[in-house]
């Protein structure tokens, strides 16, 4: 596989991501792991005027059915409120686009106190809505996903859960695995795991959080999209993994930025990265 339409695929292309998106077929995506530039919380270089709309719009075509979308974003407070652009995302793209909300997870961080520490509790969390295309996900392997359970090997009695009805149902004695499923909160208290070259970009989030989704919802040698690239931390995990990738981000200082992780990192050459008009 060489190319997507315009693209050649494991390339980083400099533009308005709704404008590039529009070149990709129709259901060729497997997964869009990213995260974008939301409410003005952090300075990025370039004008970052988008549509969070429009890019749901296209998001949800290039996706194959079966594809899955996941956004990590925050909601910005003021004047002591929030902005409520998270919960208006979701409900946008699946009332409006047709995507359903395959799940909410929370991702887990060390927040700082900042300037309102006096006033409000400190953020410790972001959203990382999971929104699938069609009725199940074509791809659903969640065994990396896994954490130690805390009495893994021991035989132990539970599960008296309640029914739907309010009953309780008999209890159960077994042998505790050694590893269960992480749940919806997932930890990564790395900082953004420190690393200089990445760190040139205003807002970066851990590496492993792109890590983790794309071998939970991308088959080997699928294709993962981030229309917005940023540092390219989503490109980068998508190689490491032997996934294909198309990265887009408006802005060509950035562009160049992934471009110089994707080299350091994977070895991937980026040659004619800022391919602003694409081959007719």
């Amino acid at each position: 596989m060489n190319d997507i339409g315009k693209y050649e695929i494991n390339k980083v292309y400099c533009g308005d991501c709704v404008e590039m998106m529009k070149l990709i077929p129709e259901s060729t995506i497997d997964l869009v792991v990213t995260s974008p530039p939301y409410d003005k919380i952090r300075f990025y270089k370039g004008n970052l005027e988008f549509d969070l709309h429009k890019t749901g719009q296209e998001v949800f075509r290039v996706l194959k059915k079966g594809g899955i979308a996941v956004m990590v974003i925050q909601d910005q407070t003021k004047n002591f409120g929030k902005s409520l652009t998270s919960f208006k995302t979701i409900i946008d793209w699946c009332d409006n686009i047709g995507f359903k909300l395959f799940e909410t997870v929370i991702y887990r961080k060390h927040g700082s106190e900042g300037a309102w520490w006096t006033k409000r509790f400190r953020v410790d969390h972001e959203y990382m809505p999971i929104f699938l295309k069609g009725y199940k996900p074509n791809y659903f392997n969640k065994e990396p996903l896994k954490i130690p359970s805390k009495h893994g090997g021991k035989v132990m009695t539970g599960s008296g859960s309640r029914k739907t009805n309010g009953e309780t149902q008999h209890t159960v004695t077994r042998q505790i695995n050694f590893k269960k499923c992480r749940g919806t909160i997932w930890e990564y208290l790395m900082a953004g795991d420190k690393n200089p070259l990445k760190r040139k970009h205003p807002a970066v989030f851990p590496d492993k959080i792109p890590y983790d989704f794309i071998q939970c919802f991308c088959p080997e040698e699928g294709i993962v999209l981030d229309p917005f690239a940023g540092s390219g931390s989503t490109l980068v995990m998508a190689k490491k993994l032997r996934r294909n990738f198309i990265g887009f981000d408006v802005v060509p200082e950035y562009c160049e930025l992934a471009r110089e992780r994707l080299k350091k990192e994977t070895n991937e050459d980026q040659t004619n990265i800022f391919s602003n008009i694409i081959k007719k």
